[in-house]
């Protein structure tokens, strides 16, 4: 019902080597970041690396701002901080540190008694996260990851065909990568919640891809006399308006999130717009080439029962 380009004759399998070089850069820096996060360079949080979370209920509301600025000015310039609803509970965490052999939650308690005495506060919660707990969920989250690409290949392959699902799984598994690897070059914190947007942006990415995928299934069975990559350019072309909308309408929502979200979702919204970006043109630029690249040297067509 709204078109916003009209009918287009672009040739996005022509350009497949062009997208293959640069996805496969993407996907390159993604893998440096795994094995940077494996050996613990990477900047890992507190659910990853170890370390302390205490959360605090104020007697008056408090300014997040000022209580960073108390952190900071004491020692503790890279803690998190997290601001509830009502405005006077506040959940403060902090990394790890091997230089300071301190009891970091004594220490912060100490801290905002010090310098609020006038806003009388308790602790609710004080938990510390030690480096084997971080390991675990290291494992954890890339098990999340793996399953979660068995699940959309098997899923694919039931719905179209194997070779389908295999490329599904590949431009996802791309996406993931190549945010991953934005992340890592831009020095963002790794955090349960950044898995929590990767696993998120695998559901958008695979549901773009079916939606292109559907397209060409359908114009196989009706354009027997073109060729694959004809009919895979047709299909593309149908869905282009479509795919760029929905894209468009989630990246809007995305950015309102960024600015106004607040400081905890802040690189959670990010990593989702960079997704939104490379999930994207991974739909049309990595996951149908695949299938044109699967068809083999004889030229046959998938087959169109």
């Amino acid at each position: 019902m709204f078109e916003i380009l009209g009918k287009t004759k672009i040739d996005f399998i022509g350009k497949r080597n062009y997208a293959f070089i640069f996805s496969g850069i993407l996907a390159f820096l993604g893998l440096l970041t795994l094995v940077q996060i494996g050996r613990g360079q990477a900047n890992l949080g507190i659910d990853f690396a170890g370390g302390t979370a205490v959360q605090l209920k104020f007697e008056q509301a408090i300014q997040i701002d000022e209580a960073r600025r108390v952190l900071s000015d004491n020692g503790f310039p890279d803690a998190e901080l997290q601001e509830f609803t009502n405005g006077n509970k506040l959940l403060i965490r902090v990394k790890q540190q091997n230089t300071i052999q301190e009891d970091v939650a004594n220490r912060i308690i100490q801290i905002f008694e010090k310098e609020l005495s006038a806003n009388r506060f308790v602790v609710d919660s004080s938990t510390a996260i030690g480096p084997t707990i971080g390991q675990e969920l290291q494992k954890k989250a890339v098990i999340a990851i793996v399953f979660s690409m068995i699940g959309i290949i098997f899923y694919i392959a039931v719905r179209f065909e194997f070779r389908f699902g295999i490329a599904a799984a590949i431009a996802t598994f791309h996406d993931v990568l190549a945010v991953l690897g934005v992340l890592y070059i831009l020095d963002k914190e790794i955090t349960l919640l950044i898995v929590t947007a990767l696993l998120t942006l695998a559901g958008y990415s695979l549901t773009d891809t079916v939606v292109v995928f559907d397209r060409i299934r359908e114009n196989l069975k009706y354009r027997r006399r073109e060729s694959l990559e004809e009919v895979i350019n047709g299909g593309i072309n149908q869905v282009l308006s479509r795919t760029i909308v929905v894209s468009l309408t989630v990246f809007l929502v995305l950015i309102a999130l960024f600015f106004f979200g607040g400081e905890v979702i802040h690189d959670f919204s990010f990593a989702l717009l960079v997704g939104v970006i490379v999930g994207t043109y991974s739909s049309i630029f990595v996951a149908s080439p695949i299938l044109v690249v699967w068809k083999g040297s004889g030229g046959k067509l998938l087959k169109r029962a």
